[in-house]
């Protein structure tokens, strides 16, 4: 059952925000020589620790034209409508990110300019295993189609027959992606970063999962951009007594059983609305498939009673969720107070499912407390900014004793002298 800790003191708040976590030395070291084997051995290493790993046997590491072929055909009506509702809300929102360009003149005659540039060539991980997460495909692969990036490929987990979820291939073939590297892990990322054979590296790389992804997508992060820290799933709810008990339950156990290593907070003013979620929580807990998977999330998790809403506010401002549900009389007002999470979700309704699918908003969100000081994918996360200037005579002499003041302070006469030698011969053009 899931612990509830009662008005805890603020000295307690590092150990009870503390995430479940590998031994990181065994963590780093693994990732470390999977990164080095996939760098070194291409396409070979990626078939074996495919085949080591997961248990799957392949040919190749990418999924041929065959395997795209009629792959609607696999799935139901139901769900491709479902998938179509959910492209067109993500679309809309991030089609509402594009901003025009930045032109300002900051003095007379220094004219200043600002670009958004596509980034050409961008990889898609995309969790799988028990759980492939077909809707993460959508959720980087729209704003990235949006931006403009020429070039997107698909590294994912293979199904146990050797094959991609169908669920995938149709949104693969949906948005015109067809380079697909059946792979998963730190070697996905390793094949991503480095390149093999068979895959050409990318220039930034995208998408959530396990601590191994984590830890190789930061040991990569020397050699090539990535979006985010966007590890094992959190979910804290803040609720008072307006709030459903049967609809917290349901949101804590929708993040649990993403896996044994996510985690999920309740904090409520409420003892009784403690009491009856927890229970509730072990009442749907029996109902869902993955229940095991989310029992063990919930070994991590925790229910907080706390005196005022205002220290659940400052608790989840010190944990930095990366989804915050708000189930409180002034929802919308208590949201506002929040300075630190990925995404919130506002009233009883707010389901973090829909987050999670279809309102539009991205669910690749940061986690493990990075949400203190990064946002989630965004169009602009698949963007690169130039800037430019353009300085007339005008401008050079309106702006140059300024620089050639700031250089000789900073002791940089080379740099005063770039100016200083434009001045005098402008000066002595108009004399």
């Amino acid at each position: 059952m899931i612990n509830i800790i009662d008005l805890p003191e603020r000295e307690l708040w590092a150990s009870l925000a503390a995430r479940p976590s590998f031994e990181s030395g065994m963590l780093q070291g693994s990732v470390a020589e999977i990164l080095r084997s996939v760098e070194q051995g291409g396409d070979k290493a990626l078939l074996s620790f495919t085949q080591n790993i997961d248990g799957v046997s392949l040919d190749s590491v990418l999924v041929s034209e065959q395997e795209l072929l009629g792959v609607e055909d696999n799935l139901d009506d139901e769900l491709i409508d479902a998938i179509n509702v959910a492209r067109e809300n993500i679309a809309k929102f991030h089609s509402a990110q594009i901003r025009e360009a930045v032109e300002v003149e900051t003095m007379r005659g220094v004219l200043c300019r600002q670009r958004s540039l596509p980034i050409k060539r961008v990889g898609l991980y995309i969790p799988g295993g028990s759980a492939p997460l077909f809707s993460t495909l959508l959720m980087l692969a729209v704003p990235a189609r949006i931006a403009g990036c020429s070039e997107i490929v698909i590294a994912t987990p293979p199904r146990k027959d050797g094959t991609v979820a169908p669920a995938i291939l149709y949104i693969a073939k949906l948005l015109g992606i067809n380079e697909i590297v059946k792979a998963g892990g730190a070697q996905a990322i390793a094949a991503l970063a480095f390149g093999t054979e068979s895959v050409k590296r990318v220039s930034k790389i995208f998408g959530p999962g396990n601590q191994f992804v984590s830890e190789a997508k930061i040991q990569v992060s020397k050699r090539v951009a990535i979006d985010m820290l966007a590890g094992p799933s959190e979910v804290m709810v803040i609720a008072d007594e307006s709030a459903n008990p049967a609809f917290v339950a349901s949101d804590l156990l929708a993040q649990a059983e993403h896996g044994a290593d996510s985690q999920v907070f309740l904090l409520t003013t409420s003892a009784r609305l403690a009491k009856e979620c927890a229970a509730e929580t072990e009442k749907q807990l029996a109902l869902l498939s993955r229940s095991s998977i989310a029992s063990k999330a919930l070994e991590n998790s925790r229910i907080i009673i706390t005196k005022r809403l205002d220290d659940a506010i400052s608790f989840a401002n010190y944990y930095a969720p990366e989804h915050l549900i708000i189930n409180t009389v002034n929802s919308w007002a208590d949201a506002y107070r929040v300075e630190s999470a990925g995404s919130i979700f506002v009233g009883n309704y707010s389901s973090e499912s829909a987050g999670d699918y279809a309102s539009g908003t991205n669910h690749t969100l940061p986690t493990s407390g990075w949400a203190v000081s990064s946002g989630g994918v965004s169009l602009d996360s698949f963007l690169h900014k130039i800037t430019y200037q353009e300085i007339t005579e005008e401008g050079l002499l309106n702006i140059s004793k300024t620089i050639e003041t700031m250089a000789l302070a900073e002791g940089l006469g080379g740099h005063r002298n770039s100016v200083r030698l434009r001045r005098e011969y402008i000066n002595r053009g108009r004399s």
